[in-house]
């Protein structure tokens, strides 16, 4: 009981962590462009981030290369307050790394150059002591592709389900990673949306992952075969909450989008904040209003952070202020 509300706080992050080359050449592709900014990434390490910038308790386990990159995404990481702990460093594998150009026709050239990120392993994972976290996050953009990070997500899922910790998931499909075999990242979606507590897809990734040609049908899989709490988000229209085998659509706030890249994880990430503080017990008997509540703070988060360019630089400007 004391090990549980001492460290009731924590929260355990766990995925990718990347270097964003993002063309600045408008309208280039990545063959023509000749200008690249550097930018930290990888959707659990924004989560993390977001949840250390409102003042959460978070740790990060991803694996980075022993190189220029991997020690600015730690040093970033840092900055932020996330316990680096398990931010591993390969001497193996080169930092990974994902170039991308936004295209005249708005389609996106992309070109991932896989490295360290995935080798994360089962054996590192679980030297993780479990006991310190109330809540294990799990954004999946590169865990479900073959290698050690998959089999690790495995053995930290089966960890965490033994514990009675809250578990979160976030999909993040990505369609240029998975293009050849999405039926494998459904397949390993479904495994989690089987056994976490929360999870967060967007109406593109519902359908996906339920085979639904529509949004009303891809819920009514969800809210059947799924018992965890789910949002929908649905941009400016806000965000479908899921709970009680019921929906309620949660308004935004509106604001001027100068960039929607990590929007979602702060989302995530306000959610999650917001719910460190509880037991699992204590977040199972929480009622709808309570929820809505979470929901209408978590867009607020999603919301603002569009009006920045870049994750990292919005999250500069992430605080609980904006829950007011």
């Amino acid at each position: 009981m004391d090990t549980v509300s001492k460290n009731k706080g924590k929260i355990l992050c766990i995925g990718e962590a990347l270097i964003d080359m993002i063309c600045t050449d408008k309208g280039k592709s990545l063959s023509d462009g000749n200008n690249f900014l550097k930018k930290a990434g990888g959707a659990p390490t924004n989560v993390a981030a977001a949840i250390a910038a409102l003042g959460g308790n978070v740790e990060l386990a991803a694996k980075v290369g022993i190189d220029p990159f991997g020690r600015h995404l730690i040093e970033v990481m840092q900055d932020f307050g996330v316990s680096t702990k398990w931010m591993l460093q390969d001497e193996h594998y080169f930092t990974t790394f994902a170039f991308v150009s936004l295209m005249e026709n708005g389609e996106r050239d992309f070109y991932f150059n896989r490295g360290a990120d995935g080798q994360l392993s089962r054996q590192e994972v679980e030297a993780i002591d479990l006991d310190e976290f109330s809540i294990i996050h799990f954004g999946s953009a590169t865990g479900f592709l073959p290698g050690p990070l998959q089999a690790a997500y495995q053995g930290l899922l089966q960890k965490a389900l033994l514990k009675n910790i809250f578990i979160s998931f976030d999909p993040n499909y990505r369609q240029l990673l998975f293009q050849n075999n999405k039926q494998s990242f459904i397949d390993q979606s479904w495994n989690f949306l089987n056994c976490c507590h929360f999870f967060k897809v967007s109406d593109e990734e519902a359908m996906l992952i339920t085979g639904a040609v529509m949004l009303p049908d891809a819920v009514a899989i969800l809210l059947e075969k799924t018992n965890g709490i789910f949002a929908i988000t649905l941009g400016k229209e806000g965000t479908m909450l899921g709970l009680n085998n019921k929906t309620m659509i949660v308004p935004s706030i509106p604001v001027t989008p100068v960039d929607t890249t990590g929007a979602g994880d702060a989302f995530v990430g306000a959610l999650l904040y917001q719910l460190s503080d509880k037991s699992l017990e204590q977040i199972k008997a929480m009622s709808e209003n309570q929820w809505n509540q979470l929901v209408v703070n978590a867009n607020k988060a999603g919301a603002r952070t569009c009006e920045y360019l870049g994750a990292m630089e919005a999250f500069k400007h992430l605080t609980t202020d904006i829950f007011n």
